[in-house]
């Protein structure tokens, strides 16, 4: 199933993960949307600082938790229906904050789950 996915903690930087993601997703046939601090580009998914005006379906995460704190609003506003959180991203507060507003939530690794099928 095609689905709208936003990254969070987006670089452009190729060494990094969410970049990695970011090319992996557009493989796999998704929609994908990147904020992270900086805008850039990769492959041609606009990073923006900004969030979307679109309703997405899954959100993975690649910010420590202590730089998640600023986007616990925002994220939940947006009501998507998974939230995953990548290896280094894994934030109890925050899984328990969405898992009782009915997201789905995982510690896990986008880059894993698209490779053996479960994403």
């Amino acid at each position: 199933m095609i689905e709208k996915v936003l990254v969070l903690g987006a670089s452009e930087k190729t060494n990094r993960y969410s970049c990695k993601a970011i090319i992996k997703l557009k493989e796999y046939g998704h929609k994908v949307y990147a904020v992270g601090k900086n805008t850039g580009e990769v492959r041609g998914v606009n990073i923006s600082t900004k969030f979307p005006n679109e309703k997405i379906d899954t959100v993975t995460i690649y910010l420590s938790p202590k730089n998640q704190k600023h986007y616990y609003s925002k994220l939940l506003e947006m009501a998507p229906q998974r939230i995953i959180f990548n290896p280094g991203a894994e934030n109890d507060e925050f899984f328990k904050i969405a898992k009782n507003q009915n997201i789905n939530v995982l510690n896990a690794c986008t880059l894993v789950m698209l490779s053996i099928g479960n994403f």
